[in-house]
């Protein structure tokens, strides 16, 4: 439900003049969700805007005049011509000099930058600057109310169960047939999932020995490798509960199939985890402060455990994405290697922590949750964090 006070209020403490939402087919999810558009389908462009205090204003096509009369304003402009939504926009911001949209400048943050080029500088083309509404975007898109924090919570139940479930079958597949592949600990961890209530938009990552170097590996009928003792297992796993506005999970941890882990693998995956300690302790400090915190800042103290040890160069990706009801969500993420994350991190949003190190033989990863709630309190959920690769005894 599109909430005008808390927009407005939000439009206020950003101090800009208003928010420019626009949409055509879809192009930016960001808006349509906002405007509580989401699957609508509608075929036309159209503008929503809402400045820092009176009301709002329309534009609209005249195949689809109604497409926003769910939303609060009575002033409706209805075009049919190109030049008419070119001067309909003008109409729109005009008086104001600082507006929001979903715009990232040369790009650097693409989760956020879904107005096209053209757009914005027609926009810009009526004297208004045009900013980034990504911290608007995270107080509307991102942020978790009580129900969707309570799912979370037992979606961490059932994912942190599920690795008892898949390290329990791999243990017991070995033993019987002494081997079990990827594939078939896939299979094992989704019915886990469906016999619990869960679903989730893919299976999850189950990597052996090089597979598990591979960041983003997939299982194949050509690479499904089999798992034997002297194995090494990544698991990575994400899901939510089957219900609408549901929230995801997601985890990884490693195993070592036999009594004791060899050395090699220990020392690199205890760079890790303390690694994705110092990002957790970035966190719960700068609320325990009340200081602001960017997820760029996040990233920063989790790689520089990484670099410091000499393997930065094998940890190849961002430290963490935000979560919400897809499992890389819209909030900010803990990155500042892949793009520049400035937005701030917020209360009532949820990311992962998840440092790597990929090696030509082996990788290493270690991933929690953590959620901050509504007082500011710091959650790392899914159980423990790992402290060791598991030992899976056969």
């Amino acid at each position: 439900m599109f909430d005008l006070g808390a927009v407005q209020a939000a439009v206020r403490d950003a101090g800009l003049d208003g928010w420019l939402l626009y949409d055509f087919r879809g192009t930016n999810v960001l808006a349509q969700r906002v405007a509580d558009l989401a699957g609508k389908n509608l075929s036309r462009r159209w503008f929503y805007y809402v400045p820092a205090s009176g009301e709002p204003k329309k534009l609209v096509h005249a195949i689809e005049p109604a497409a926003l009369d769910h939303l609060p304003g009575t002033a409706k402009t209805v075009y049919r011509r190109w030049q008419d939504l070119e001067t309909g926009v003008g109409e729109l911001v005009i008086g104001a000099k600082r507006v929001a949209m979903e715009y990232s400048p040369r790009n650097a943050n693409p989760y956020i930058s879904r107005v096209d080029a053209g757009t914005v500088e027609l926009v810009k083309g009526y004297h208004v600057e045009v900013v980034p509404s990504g911290d608007l975007i995270q107080r509307f898109e991102a942020t978790w109310d009580d129900d969707q924090e309570k799912s979370h919570f037992a979606a961490a139940a059932v994912c942190r169960a599920a690795y008892d479930v898949a390290f329990g079958y791999i243990a017991d597949e070995i033993r019987a047939n002494g081997s079990v592949t990827e594939a078939a600990v896939q299979a094992r961890i989704m019915k886990h999932f469906a016999d619990h209530g869960m679903t989730t938009y893919s299976p999850p990552i189950v990597g052996v020995g090089p597979h598990s170097g591979d960041p983003h590996y997939e299982t194949t009928p050509a690479s499904n490798a089999a798992i034997t003792p002297g194995s090494l297992v990544l698991v990575d796993l994400w899901a939510k509960l089957d219900q609408p506005r549901a929230v995801y999970a997601d985890y990884t941890r490693v195993a070592y199939v036999g009594a004791e882990v060899p050395g090699q693998y220990a020392k690199v995956f205890a760079v890790a985890a303390a690694a994705r300690d110092a990002g957790i302790a970035k966190v719960k400090a700068a609320f325990a402060a009340g200081e602001p915190l960017t997820g760029a800042e996040v990233d920063h103290a989790t790689r520089a455990v990484i670099e410091q040890a000499g393997y930065g160069d094998q940890f190849t990706h961002r430290t963490g994405h935000n979560i919400g009801q897809e499992v890389h969500g819209n909030g900010a993420h803990m990155d500042g290697l892949e793009t520049r994350e400035d937005r701030r991190v917020i209360r009532r949003t949820c990311f992962s922590i998840e440092p790597g190190i990929y090696l030509p033989d082996f990788g290493v990863r270690t991933e929690v949750n953590v959620y901050i709630d509504g007082a500011g309190t710091v959650h790392v959920t899914g159980g423990d964090p790992q402290t060791e690769i598991h030992t899976i005894t056969v």
